[in-house]
């Protein structure tokens, strides 16, 4: 998956219900946008929420 020129490989099918990720990003609703067509693919429901983390701004992405 790329979100903002990076790539990250994520084992979506793998995560539990509950667990979460934080990818760091410069503008969240793009962000958003990337990751929500990705799991829209996969059928997946997620959660997420823009924070800052370790003074980093970014997205935390729960799997429900």
């Amino acid at each position: 998956m790329w979100v903002e020129g990076v790539s990250y490989e994520i084992p979506w099918i793998r995560m539990k219900r509950g667990q979460a990720i934080f990818i760091p990003c410069l503008d969240p609703p793009r962000a958003r946008a990337q990751i929500l067509a990705i799991t829209k693919r996969l059928k997946l429901k997620i959660l997420m929420k823009v924070v800052i983390h370790e003074r980093i701004r970014g997205l935390r992405i729960w799997r429900i």
